[in-house]
């Protein structure tokens, strides 16, 4: 027997692997990651991490020993290349083929590389949302430009912070809003850049998003939604001597300012791009899979027979919403994980979770269960937006789509309740 093979070892793989073991499974578990960790949790990345506040270590899912007492085989600091389906294997970047029984596709996400880059290398990776209007950079290499997907990237650009005195963050979706409100913090000059109206307004719609962004310029972040970036310039010979910049960059080798399409200049020493990320499926062309948007999965999240996907890169339906959807989220990623585990034990049921996440920045907690969708109206339902502490019903001609609770973890707990008792009448279609 050849086992269950997970590819992916992050918290969505990690997940999987330990609830077979709780639920019994004693065969092969084997687990393929492309970064050279042991499994870490991703969101304090943007936060804790970068901020100093945490060590490295501080983000591992579980220590060695406990690892060891799973008794799996992790095999990282390899990408998965090639899926057989037919043959149930999946062959290496080192040559090597594994075979499986079960496959879990556990692969997340990987940064999109907007077009105004270009030619641009020595970039460093992070995801938010999808960027729009920006004009072709002209290939060059400047250092000072990061992303931030993985604990290398966060390493890095925290050490790049500690110089730095002016950062743009072009994008402003959830993780470029965490990563100007933790450089802000810092004592850093920010400004965020999108080309939408408003600040995370696919995650929040119009009202909340404006919420969002009156919080961050009320810390000093300048806001700038509704314009796109041109290019990426250098640094002027004048604007620091020697190796006086971020990192001991000469001037001429490092980043100076970001152009925008309205003609303003934002001067900047650190570049932070944050305009999303896709899920990461180019391993799987040719494998007879449906790749929209995700590996597409029905509602048992079931890719094929014997394959499964979960986390960032699982496209699967959803009964009770009567459509394919797909999470981006550290919540779902180990929800989805328990159910596909439940599933391998034949013991699963359709997974039919309600969508959350939650953001940190600067003092607010947000946390969001349900969707939010364009149009929706605010329905308070403890405290004031824009008070400090509210909990509120995200709402479409007066039927609640998402619960809302800024500072308010008990409120958004009521108000999920709505949320609950909408999707249960779409479900029974009363």
């Amino acid at each position: 027997m050849s086992g269950v093979l997970i590819v992916g070892a992050s918290a969505g793989g990690l997940t999987v692997a330990e609830v077979l073991r709780a639920k019994g499974y004693a065969g092969q578990i084997r687990l393929v990651g492309q970064e050279p960790h042991l499994p870490y949790d991703r969101p304090p990345l943007s936060k804790e991490v970068l901020a100093g506040a945490w060590p490295a270590e501080r983000v591992f899912l579980r220590d060695a020993a406990r690892l060891d007492a799973l008794g799996a085989e992790f095999i990282l600091g390899r990408r998965a290349e090639q899926l057989d389906t037919a043959a149930r294997t999946v062959d290496l970047d080192d040559g090597r083929t594994l075979s499986y029984d079960t496959l879990v596709i556990a692969t997340g996400l990987s940064p999109r590389r907007p077009p105004f880059l270009g030619g641009l290398g020595g970039v460093h990776t992070l995801g938010a949302e999808d960027l729009v209007g920006v004009h072709t950079l002209p290939a060059q290499d400047l250092a000072g430009v990061h992303t931030l997907r993985t604990l290398d990237d966060a390493l890095a650009l925290r050490e790049r912070l500690r110089g730095a005195r002016r950062v743009a963050v072009i994008g402003a979706g959830v993780l470029g809003c965490e990563i100007a409100a933790t450089a802000r913090t810092l004592g850093t000059g920010v400004t965020l850049i999108d080309p939408l109206p408003t600040v995370m307004v696919r995650q929040l719609g119009d009202e909340l998003g404006s919420l969002v962004g009156a919080l961050h310029e009320s810390h000093g972040v300048r806001v700038r939604t509704g314009v796109g970036v041109a290019s990426l310039t250098r640094a002027a010979a004048e604007d620091g001597a020697g190796a006086d910049g971020p990192g001991g960059d000469n001037p001429g080798e490092r980043v100076g300012a970001v152009e925008l399409t309205s003609g303003e200049s934002v001067p900047a020493d650190v570049v932070v791009i944050a305009v999303g990320s896709v899920p990461a499926t180019g391993w799987l062309a040719g494998s007879g899979l449906s790749l929209t948007d995700g590996v597409e999965c029905d509602s048992h999240c079931r890719a094929a027979p014997g394959v499964y996907a979960v986390g960032d890169v699982a496209r699967w339906h959803h009964d009770f919403l009567g459509t394919s959807i797909r999470l981006e989220n550290r919540t779902n990623a180990t929800q989805q994980a328990m159910a596909v585990a439940a599933d391998i034990m034949g013991d699963g049921a359709p997974y039919t979770p309600i969508p959350y996440f939650w953001t940190d920045q600067y003092d607010v907690k947000l946390q969001i269960h349900g969707h939010i969708p364009p149009g929706a109206r605010l329905r308070p339902l403890d405290g004031e937006p824009g008070s400090g502490r509210f909990a509120a019903l995200a709402q479409v001609d007066g039927v609640p789509t998402a619960a809302i609770g800024w500072n308010h973890p008990r409120g958004v707990r009521i108000a999920r309740a709505h949320v609950t008792d909408t999707l249960r009448s779409m479900s029974s279609g009363t």
